[in-house]
């Protein structure tokens, strides 16, 4: 009997596993009996919690994403205008890999900081309701990235986008409605391959992309400095984060102007820093010789698949990049690499040949190598040399007109308190 009892909660759990969310008991919500998806309140539970952490209902929001673990945070202001954690969701579904987007129809969805105005908001979209990532931003836009209408959405369908179940995004929505009404301008997007932990920057250090991870990392760790959305501009077609300018604007193409990071974040990045090197420093010992195998999309579904059979579940979310990938040998993944390279060149070689990566073995299409040698170690500094790195996405949203907003935070880190 005890037996049948633990199979029968096990089935319970992985059912409510396929709906892909992180807080069930946040979003167990009957959409029929919702009336006006766009004032939805937040459920008491959630309300009670802002309470007890010193928050204010309306007060200033922050997104974070974590492509890798398909998680979706919202941060809030407390009292004190730090940001505390007050819900996150499993992402239910997102395209390609981990990687920026770069182009119209790669199937990327973003990576880097934007920021969304009350503009960004879409209460008519097709996928229930819809939020405008607001890609690209002025550092995409100098870097020749091309797409439009990427939109964290309801619908757990994606093409480039980041898809939520309905009931997830009815309360990703309704938090960010709460901020504008309470005066926020500019709510900030931060979109990250990965935490990025000491650990998480060894694992991923093969990856052609390393270098732009490293330019995101600066921002990264402003924010666990301050526990603030860092401010953002662009020059010299990189991002810089909390710098102060006294003789000139920033110019996303031209040449950054004098700069200056405030004393007080100075000392703490520094100290932030030099924990950071000694986890780096274990972890290159803990991982000498392996890397990350980054899987594909497809990898991700087939995992999924797996789980899900013989279950009738509503969702079909896309899986995690944890569940898929895997430390390999660098050695393989060299041999990976260069047969990938012998089958496109075969393909290329050959007109009406199949796709190269049809013929390749799941685990061995796409994988990129580079020098080690050649790879930066990450820095916390804010002034660390940064620049950026390529690969690839396509929206699921019809054009909908919306505003993609700019303009620099609501506030700046070194304003007093």
């Amino acid at each position: 009997m005890r037996i049948r009892h633990f199979a029968y909660v096990s089935l319970m759990a992985l059912v409510l596993a396929g709906c892909n969310d992180a807080l069930e008991s946040t979003t167990q919500v009957d959409l029929s009996k919702v009336k006006n998806k766009v004032e939805e309140p937040l459920p008491p539970r959630i309300l009670s919690e802002i309470a007890a952490k010193g928050m204010d209902r309306n007060s200033p929001i922050m997104i974070r994403i974590f492509k890798e673990e398909g998680a979706l945070e919202i941060w809030k202001a407390k009292t004190d205008n730090r940001f505390d954690k007050i819900a996150d969701y499993k992402i239910c579904a997102w395209s390609g890999r981990l990687g920026p987007k770069v182009k119209q129809g790669d199937r990327q969805a973003p990576e880097g900081f934007y920021n969304l105005t009350r503009a960004n908001l879409n209460p008519n979209s097709k996928y229930y309701l819809a939020i405008n990532t607001g890609f690209p931003n002025k550092y995409d836009a100098v870097n020749g990235r091309s797409g439009t209408d990427l939109m964290i959405h309801g619908a757990c369908s994606s093409s480039g986008c980041y898809s939520m179940t309905d009931e997830q995004v009815l309360q990703i929505y309704a938090f960010a409605r709460d901020a504008f009404k309470g005066g926020q301008s500019t709510v900030q997007l931060q979109a990250f391959p990965f935490r990025m932990t000491a650990e998480n920057m060894v694992k991923h250090r093969m990856s052609p992309n390393i270098e732009f991870w490293n330019m995101l990392k600066v921002g990264y760790d402003n924010f666990e400095v301050t526990k603030r959305p860092p401010e953002v501009n662009v020059c010299e077609k990189k991002y810089v984060f909390n710098q102060q300018s006294a003789n000139g604007d920033f110019n996303p193409a031209g040449k950054c102007p004098e700069m200056s990071t405030p004393p007080a974040l100075t000392a703490a990045l520094a100290s932030y820093g030099k924990t950071y090197d000694m986890a780096y420093a274990k972890a290159m010992k803990q991982f000498d010789g392996m890397a990350w195998y980054d899987p594909s999309e497809a990898e991700r579904k087939a995992v999924v698949a797996k789980q899900r059979k013989g279950h009738d579940i509503a969702y079909a979310p896309t899986g995690t990049s944890l569940e898929a990938g895997r430390m390999v040998k660098i050695a393989d993944l060299e041999d990976m690499m260069a047969s990938k390279t012998a089958t496109t060149i075969a393909a290329n070689a050959a007109p009406g040949s199949t796709p190269a990566t049809a013929a390749i073995p799941a685990k061995t299409a796409e994988v990129a190598i580079v020098d080690p040698a050649t790879v930066p170690v990450p820095t916390p500094s804010p002034l660390a040399p940064q620049s950026a790195m390529a690969t690839a996405f396509a929206p699921v949203e019809q054009p909908e007109s919306i505003e993609v907003a700019s303009k620099k935070p609501f506030w700046k880190f070194w304003a007093k308190d």
